[in-house]
């Protein structure tokens, strides 16, 4: 699953939106503050993509990341990270979001 149609092409950008590139940097994030292992992260995203192609998903680069991102959540729920704390940075990121101008990074 996911294996390019030329795996000898140079690779063009690895993310078509921004929203793939923070799921990752989240993860990566995450494994480094302690909340999951590289062998969680691993192991979750294993799982979701399985279910995805057992889902009949079809294997593309917005599969893969909606996987990632069903992983990331997963494993969010059950590092320890409060679900009020979740809520409140859930709201946080938001309010950041909607007060970035297009095309600007958002800083939380």
């Amino acid at each position: 699953m996911f294996a390019p149609d030329d795996p000898l092409k140079p690779p063009g950008n690895r993310f078509s939106e921004p929203w793939q590139a923070t799921i990752l940097a989240m993860a990566t994030a995450m494994i480094r503050e302690g909340h999951f292992s590289q062998d969680d992260w691993a192991h979750a995203l294993g799982a979701a993509l399985k279910q995805a192609e057992d889902n009949g998903q079809p294997d593309t680069e917005e599969t893969y990341f909606l996987a990632a991102l069903s992983a990331l959540e997963s494993l969010s729920e059950t590092s320890g990270i409060a679900a009020k704390d979740r809520s409140a940075r859930k709201t946080a990121w938001g309010n950041a979001y909607r007060r970035t101008p297009h095309g600007q990074p958002v800083n939380l």
